[in-house]
């Protein structure tokens, strides 16, 4: 991943971003010698979440094939929640 001053960031703009993106699929910005953001394509970035998501589907799909879940309404998991602070509603 190439890194980016927050200075080379203001003085040479945008420009120097997308000539490192052609390489790069990341950008990481620097401020005062700490890496603080990340830039990407935005094609990279939906490719990135489309992961998290799937992952996040398939640990589900495996805590339902294991029995951890549970099964109640909503006004049940809103008492689980709050136990004994049920006034707060």
């Amino acid at each position: 991943m190439v890194a980016v001053t927050a200075n080379d960031l203001k003085t040479k703009g945008v420009s120097d971003i997308e000539r490192i993106l052609q390489d790069e699929q990341e950008v990481v910005i620097s401020v005062r010698g700490k890496p603080r953001y990340v830039v990407m394509d935005i094609a990279h970035y939906d490719y990135l979440r489309e992961c998290e998501i799937a992952s996040a589907w398939l640990r589900t799909r495996e805590d339902i094939a294991a029995g951890r879940l549970r099964r109640e309404t909503a006004d049940e998991h809103i008492a689980r929640i709050l136990g004994d602070r049920s006034d707060a509603l």
